[in-house]
């Protein structure tokens, strides 16, 4: 199942929308969401703020975002002892995660990197395409 290529258009036409939304839920400045800071590492975000941001865009965006989703849409097809072993990405899932997190530069790939460390990646891009995907999935639903 090829991924469908998200464009800029699209990911600038959603993030005033995203940005606010996540500067609400964050409690800070919307000019401080920049389409690529880490949103851990550099927004302070906690695994509850991203609960609320999904919430908070889920509302804006009259989509549905299921938990766990963006690890679900990461592994496809792939079994999952091919995407991880004891908790850490086998290279395959690495690729995998690479692939669908183009966004994000190459060297905050940190090996091993462990499932429960691949939200230290999002940005708020990666919250983009989300918003945008689950768009798509609401249309080709009906």
């Amino acid at each position: 199942m090829a991924e469908q290529v998200i464009s800029k258009e699209e990911i600038m036409a959603v993030f005033p929308t995203v940005q606010k939304t996540m500067a609400d839920a964050l409690g800070c400045d919307a000019d401080d969401i920049k389409l690529d800071v880490s949103l851990i590492e550099g927004l302070d975000a906690e695994s509850i703020d991203f609960l609320d941001m999904v919430f908070r865009l889920e509302r804006a965006f009259k989509i549905k975002v299921p938990r766990g989703k963006i690890i679900e849409d990461v592994r496809g097809e792939m079994p999952v002892e091919e995407f991880e072993q004891g908790g850490v990405l086998t290279e395959k899932g690495l690729a995998r995660l690479r692939e669908y997190l183009a966004e994000i530069p190459e060297d905050r790939f940190k090996l091993p990197m462990r499932v429960d460390q691949i939200a230290r990646l999002y940005t708020p891009e990666t919250f983009c395409k989300l918003v945008i995907r689950a768009q798509r999935a609401a249309q080709a639903a009906g």
